[in-house]
């Protein structure tokens, strides 16, 4: 049995952070593309409010019979162009403000490559890596009772994020299913094959960080064969992204996560490193890479920079030093809006998160429909259905960012706002 330990005394930080916090990142966000809203900009206000927020109280019992209590979370930003679609985190930092950041990014992110999806999100405040299997299943299977108001197939489907994976999604969709009387498939994506899930959904958020890189650098001139990578972060995504580029002619120098920083300037075998994190949990120690400080890990020269692990990563002071042609932001909400602006002055392209990152979110839409018609598809025609449709998607944000002169991030903005906006205006305001 893990030994845990915890804190008993009330802890109020899922209360929402001051300024500066990843809700008002989003907002700020949102704030610059109201300029090009146009009559549509008067449900603008639609953008900057959470449909519902959830906080639940999730108590479990330890191993040793003690027991704790945890805070979980689900919010349910905007729903006008269909069902909430989410992950679920699980993490020691998790926060309602973070939350409902999360949240209200996965709206524009569904609209921005046209998913039928609106933006929820989820979270428990917990280390899971303190708790037993047994007592991590227990959290999973009480949390997904305490949310069980909030969700489903056509209302809010939850899907994995930080710090869960496959099997959670298993104990989450067997503990709605029991509640319901019957199984119920579609109540979350990102599951095992065996239970409905889709062949492809593993990688496939690396793999559409590999496409719009790839994409983008054809757009610059850049080649693939031999090109530079860093990448911070080196979980489920940073890991996919990793191998697929490196497949590709793509050469990592640097990778940093919470444990050390490591740079190569001949390259790190990613293979080989994922066998490490798999063994140590963590790149610390991997004999491929020489350890250098944190903060050097923005100075490396290099074609792209993968922020990969949580957001607000790169501010304005990180934005100045960081050596790349371009930033593709794997992790969900990783620069702040001061950095893009100094990014932006300095000539660096950044792919945004809302197109970078959402291969999840279309493979779980090729899941939830698969799961829908109990038709499952190959993992060649995931792929393939996964790369025309977020090409396409990235090729409109270029022509938006051409014809308005702005930055790609701006222009995917435009895009998903318009979209979520004209469909709140259709619907009217009920009663």
């Amino acid at each position: 049995m893990l030994a845990y330990s915890m804190k008993l005394e009330p802890d109020l930080s899922f209360l929402p952070s001051g300024p500066n916090g990843p809700w008002d990142t989003y907002l700020e966000q949102v704030d610059r593309v109201a300029p090009y809203l146009g009559d549509l900009g008067r449900w603008i206000e639609t953008l900057k409010r959470p449909r519902r927020c959830l906080v639940v109280d999730v108590p479990i019992e330890l191993d040793d019979g003690r027991l704790a209590h945890f805070e979980g979370y689900r919010v349910q930003h905007n729903t006008s162009r269909g069902p909430g679609k989410g992950g679920v985190r699980f993490h020691q930092a998790v926060t309602l403000s973070e939350v409902m950041a999360l949240a209200a990014w996965m709206t524009i992110k569904n609209a921005a490559v046209n998913m039928p999806y609106g933006g929820a999100k989820g979270g428990v405040r917990v280390d899971p890596a303190k708790l037993s299997r047994k007592e991590l299943e227990r959290l999973t299977r009480r949390y997904t009772s305490e949310i069980s108001i909030f969700i489903g197939p056509d209302r809010d489907v939850p899907a994995p994020d930080v710090g869960t994976d496959a099997q959670i999604m298993a104990w989450m969709m067997d503990t709605y299913s029991a509640n319901h009387g019957s199984t119920v498939t579609g109540v979350v994506t990102g599951k095992p094959i065996a239970l409905g899930g889709s062949h492809g959904r593993r990688d496939a958020t690396g793999r559409g960080v590999y496409v719009t890189a790839a994409r983008a650098a054809q757009r610059a001139g850049i080649s693939l064969d031999g090109a530079r990578f860093a990448i911070q972060g080196f979980g489920n995504v940073g890991n996919a992204a990793a191998r697929i580029l490196q497949s590709h002619g793509g050469k990592l120098v640097a990778v940093q996560d919470a444990t050390a920083t490591l740079v190569n300037s001949k390259g790190i075998d990613t293979r080989a490193l994922t066998a490490h994190v798999e063994r140590e949990h963590g790149v610390r120690g991997f004999k491929g890479g020489d350890p250098i400080a944190a903060e050097d890990f923005w100075d490396q020269e290099v074609e792209f920079m993968i922020p990969a692990a949580l957001e607000q990563q790169i501010d304005a002071k990180r934005a100045k030093r960081i050596r790349a042609k371009m930033v593709v932001e794997a992790a969900n909400g990783p620069t702040v809006p001061e950095a893009d602006d100094v990014l932006a002055e300095r000539g660096i392209t950044v792919v945004p998160d809302v197109v970078a990152n959402a291969g999840g979110v279309m493979v779980s839409y090729f899941e939830w429909v698969q799961d829908f018609s109990s038709y499952f598809w190959t993992e060649q025609e995931i792929n393939a259905r996964l790369e025309n449709l977020l090409s396409d998607a990235f090729r409109s944000v270029c022509q938006t960012a051409e014809q308005h002169k702005v930055t790609l991030r701006t222009a995917a903005y435009i895009i998903a706002c318009r979209r979520v906006l004209e469909a709140r205006a259709l619907r009217g305001l009920y009663p």
